[in-house]
């Protein structure tokens, strides 16, 4: 008790140094903390996105940033977010693969969303205020993508190596997507030592910063070698696909290339074909002679969350390089390993009847 009171009277006796009375803190309460507005808030947003968030969300930040430049964080309405959604809607550019703005719609909710997340784990504002979280996104729907035929394949590599200002590179390109099944980041992103000559083998970086090696035919590993050789890769670190001129290729050479096959091919052009159809179409082949398991191995879906049947059915880099052997037609040095390996070694002796006592 005479603690509080000796506490009591070192406040009073500061608020008397301060000129302030208990009365003057009841009649002015402390004013609460202003928000950043949506303007000075999204910097923060973008340097703590990662790159393929930046890519993805960054016209909707942007548009956020120019519906709401002064207005403060926790003045955004649910109906705001509403609004801008169907705002993005209307003005969606209309392709032949687009679904009358439904994506732009789906991507401005999770725009919206990744921004408040940001800004709740910042202490910013309370989860229950994110008005991106009570805008419902729209039902994603089925994708109209579907493994080419192999008459399709084969027309579309052949248009490849008899059209364009760079027949190699493109070749090389169509070969690695259909090798691989990689995504178009894993691609640009192969670095002269993510490529393994003797093993056939390249490691893809992808989606969540997610790392594989990946079995390639060694005729094919042959001919990336010899093309970053040709075309000024030396460091481990030089950028592997490259353009005539020596510079490393981005997105930009895949829109020119499927943009150049749909002038040629027009069914290519009508279906909005690119280089993610390559992976259906590998990964589809696979599923159908080697099963689900060895098919998420090979997609490169194997930590993934899925049922627990997952948790058996997971396989390694020997069964995707015995799967590319049987699609490639050629050997590869992974899936001969694997086969020595099973002819030589035994797991459970042949003689399963119990021992005599």
């Amino acid at each position: 008790m005479n603690a509080d009171r000796a506490a009591v009277a070192a406040a009073h006796q500061f608020l008397a140094h301060l000129g302030v009375t208990v009365t003057d803190l009841q009649a002015h309460p402390a004013t609460p903390a202003v928000l950043p507005t949506v303007v000075e808030y999204l910097p923060r947003v973008v340097a703590a996105a990662g790159p393929g968030a930046r890519r993805t969300y960054g016209t909707y930040w942007d548009r956020m940033a120019a519906a709401w430049p002064e207005r403060p964080l926790d003045t955004i309405a649910a109906s705001d977010v509403e609004a801008l959604k169907q705002a993005m809607i209307a003005s969606a550019v209309s392709r032949r693969n687009s679904r009358n703005g439904r994506h732009a719609g789906e991507h401005v909710i999770a725009a919206a969303r990744a921004f408040y997340r940001r800004a709740i784990a910042d202490g910013l504002i309370d989860a229950a205020a994110s008005p991106a979280h009570l805008v419902a996104k729209p039902r994603r729907l089925p994708g109209t993508r579907r493994a080419l035929t192999e008459y399709e394949l084969e027309e579309i590599n052949a248009m490849a190596r008899t059209s364009g200002n760079d027949v190699i590179l493109d070749a090389l390109i169509l070969r690695l997507h259909t090798e691989t099944a990689c995504r178009r980041g894993g691609a640009l992103a192969l670095r002269l030592v993510d490529l393994d000559r003797t093993n056939g083998l390249v490691r893809l970086t992808e989606k969540g910063s997610t790392v594989r090696w990946q079995p390639i035919t060694l005729e094919l590993a042959g001919h990336l070698g010899e093309h970053a050789d040709a075309r000024g890769a030396v460091l481990p670190t030089d950028p592997l696909l490259r353009a005539r001129n020596g510079q490393p290729i981005t997105s930009r050479r895949y829109d020119h290339l499927w943009k150049r096959l749909g002038e040629r091919l027009p069914w290519v052009a009508v279906h909005g074909i690119s280089a993610h159809w390559l992976r259906h179409t590998t990964l589809t082949w696979v599923e159908r002679h080697f099963g689900y398991g060895i098919a998420r191995a090979y997609a490169g879906h194997t930590d993934s969350p899925g049922s627990s049947t997952i948790t058996y059915i997971k396989a390694d880099l020997h069964d995707v390089a015995k799967a590319l052997s049987a699609m490639t037609g050629q050997p590869h040095p992974m899936a001969a390993r694997r086969d020595d390996f099973q002819s030589s070694a035994k797991l459970l002796p042949a003689d399963l009847s119990p021992p005599s006592s």
